[in-house]
Order: C-alpha cells, then structure tokens, then sequence
C-alpha cells in the first residue's frame, strides 16, 4: 500500500498521478451525484437492509454514494449487477491505480487500507492474478480437513472450559474472535502469544475507521516477521508452503498475500460464527431444536450467508472503461463497491426473504469469478465455524442470552457484520 513512510523507500512501487502523494484540493463533486447517499453511520450497521430497500427505491439496482469525506462511488445493490461486476474483470478490474480520485484522497484516508495500490493477490489481474491465487489455493488444499476439525474442536473445548463453570459468558470476546484466531495462528505457524495482537490490528484495519492505517501496518510487520521465521525455521504451515511453491513469489508478494489470507480468515469467520449464534438463540425456528442443534447448525450457517453475510460489502472494483450498469453511466476509473449483503437479499431473485436458502450456495457471501475467495478457503472457514457451534450447543446445551435481543449492538462497520457483543447465560457446568 503506498503510504507515506513507503514514499521515502526507493524500492517502493512509485504512486500513479494523482494518488495521495501528489494529493491536492480535487474537483468538485461529478453532477451525478449530487443528492447521493452516504454509506456511513448507525442506519447502515443497525439496519443495513432498511438502508438498501431505501437505495433500490431510490436509484435501483445502482446507487450512488459518498464515502468518508464524501469521496463519490457507485454501490451496486443488485444480485445479477454484482454477478455481471465480478464475472467481468476486463470491464470492472482490481488495480486501483485506474481511480480518477486520487487527487481527493488523504495519504490517512480510513478506507486507504482496502484501496491503497499494494502488491497483493488483491489487486493483480489476469495472468498474475492466477499465478498468485493459485498458489494460495495450493498452500491452502494441503491442508488436512479431518485435523483442522479435530484441531477446531479442541481449542474450541479449551475456550467453553474458561468460562463453564462460571455460567455467563460474552460469546463474541471469549470465544468466537479467540477460536478463528488460535485456530488460524496454528496453520500459518504463528506463536499463540502474539494472536491476541493480531487479532485487535486485522479489526481495526478492516473496519475502516480511525487509526486503520497504523493498524494494517502492524499487521504487515507480523506477517514480515513471521516470513522471516518460517525462511529460517520451516513446517507444515501455509507461509511454508507458499515459500518453496512453484510460483516463486518475490518477498513482499508473500508478505501481502499472507496478509491478505489471514485477515479473510480471521475477521470474517468469527463473525460468521458470532452471527450464526445469534440467528440459533434468537430464532424460534432454531431456538426450538438447540438442545439437538446438530441438524440445524448447517442451515444455521447457510442463512447467515444469505442474511448476515460476515462481509457485507467489499471495495471494489474501477471501471476499465466507460459503460452502463443498472441504468447508471459509470464513467472510465469511476469506484464501485460491491453490495454483497444487498445483493444475497435482492428482492427481484428472492422475493420471499427465507425461501430458498436452506440448502442454496449461490449467495454472493464470498464473491464470484476470478477474484473470489479462493478455493478451499471457504471450506476450510466452515469446518472451523461448524466445530465452534456444534462444541459450544454440546458444552452449554441450555445456553440463552442474558440480555433482551434488542439490546444486541452491531459492530460500527461500513465492510464487516458482526456483533459488538453476545452475552449469554447458562447453567454452570463442571469442568474436570
């Protein structure tokens, strides 16, 4: 990412004209939109959904928006929109330097860690693009599912043992950011002592709010120094693998790219998690079968893919060139941030809210096309999310929340969805 420490490197990629090195005043407001809605504040992470009917009322399947500090883009709501973006990257590419707005962006900008041109898997295209996912594929299926899921299942046991015996717990700090992490540290080799400061920098740097750029930067010196551990000292773990794949990735290639594996990892599956535990403990149409949740775990999982998908919005793609998508003018370099969430509830695929989603993957919850989540992240996610729900029901069968549902805060994000907090209560159980 090119930021201002990276300006006075000479081996730095140097920044396009008109990125926040050469940041100055920048034109004023495009006509186009002029009245647009901002994608920020309590009525977007409380209500997210409200929040979209508004804008499909309003602009259709294409809305126009402004970012923080009012930095125009375009928020693609509809399902087939977002499908037509994602399948399209000749048209609607990753590489950041096509943005005509750099003149307009701070060098803190909070959003400079999901734009700031950076050479990661992120923003390659084309030939390099699957030169670099394919390697992060590979480290990735050698991974043993059977052993993650034994290894899920006992991390997950020694978290419901802290707080058993105690009969309350706050399911979001205690156990669903702390399992995905432990678990995660584990396959890329990471020391579990320097987890809990991994886990703080990947929340701060995704959210996008104040200090998310020191946070990604601390991130970036984890990821270096464990490169640099895993060169001397190698094992059955991903930087490992990635370090003697046939890719042959340069230096700083990796760095990004295990950043970029471990913040999707992380984040987005403890959200699932947190969320999932939500839908079981709130839903009748779970709630009546959580003793025996087994069965309903997985359809648990599914709807929150479809309802309350971890990452509801993704920033984004720029337009190669000028054209036409949901009765907008995009114009050559215009911003489009992908509405995930908007588009797994567009109302013109699925009218009716829950029908169709018990066992349909075709959600937009990990992307699509040749930028998705690389397979077999999404796989790997669910067995990790999967063990934790299915430990915690066993451990806690008559687990309720201790506050009314009400009173569930979500998380200040405009890109993540997940709880602030999940207190519960339970009767206490003897942990030998």
């Amino acid at each position: 990412m090119t930021t201002p420490s990276d300006l006075n490197d000479p081996n730095a990629p140097a920044p396009p004209e008109g990125c926040p090195a050469h940041a100055g005043g920048g034109p004023a407001l495009d006509p186009s939109h002029e009245g647009a809605a901002r994608l920020s504040g309590p009525g977007l992470w409380q209500d997210p959904h409200g929040m979209y009917r508004k804008l499909r009322q309003e602009h259709g399947s294409v809305a126009p928006i402004l970012l923080d500090g009012d930095i125009p883009a375009w928020f693609v709501l509809g399902y087939r929109e977002v499908h037509h973006v994602t399948a399209n990257d000749q048209m609607f590419a990753r590489d950041s330097r096509r943005w005509h707005a750099w003149d307009r962006i701070a060098p803190d900008w909070p959003l400079m860690p999901f734009v700031g041109y950076q050479p990661s898997v992120m923003f390659t295209e084309g030939p390099e693009h699957r030169r670099r996912a394919g390697a992060i594929s590979d480290a990735l299926a050698a991974v043993d599912q059977f052993e993650l899921r034994a290894q899920a299942e006992r991390i997950a046991d020694r978290l419901v043992d802290d707080f058993a015996g105690v009969g309350e717990a706050e399911l979001m700090a205690d156990y669903a950011h702390r399992l995905p992490s432990l678990v995660v540290a584990r396959l890329f080799g990471l020391p579990e002592e320097e987890t809990p400061d991994l886990v703080r920098d990947l929340a701060g740097s995704l959210d996008g709010g104040e200090g998310a750029v020191e946070a990604y930067l601390r991130v970036r010196d984890t990821m270096a120094r464990l490169l640099e551990r895993k060169r001397e000292r190698p094992g059955a773990d991903v930087p490992s693998r990635l370090l003697v794949h046939p890719a042959e990735l340069a230096e700083e290639e990796l760095i990004q790219d295990m950043l970029v594996v471990m913040a999707a990892a992380q984040q987005p599956t403890a959200n699932w998690i947190g969320n999932t535990l939500r839908l079981m403990l709130t839903d009748d149409r779970f709630a009546l079968t959580l003793s025996g949740g087994r069965r309903s775990v997985g359809q648990a999982l599914n709807e929150v893919l479809w309802e309350d998908t971890p990452t509801q919005n993704f920033i984004g793609r720029w337009a190669v060139r000028s054209t036409v998508l949901g009765g907008q003018k995009i114009k050559a370099g215009d911003l489009l941030v992908l509405g995930l969430s908007a588009a797994n509830t567009d109302p013109q695929v699925r009218p009716d809210s829950h029908a169709g989603a018990a066992g349909n993957s075709a959600h937009m919850s990990f992307s699509h096309g040749e930028h998705r989540c690389p397979y077999p992240a999404p796989e790997l996610a669910e067995v990790i999310a999967r063990a934790a729900i299915e430990v915690l029901l066993d451990r806690l069968p008559d687990v309720n929340l201790s506050v009314p549902t009400r009173e569930l805060v979500w998380r200040d994000s405009v890109w993540m969805r997940g709880l602030e907090n999940l207190p519960v209560e339970f009767t206490p159980a003897y942990v030998g």
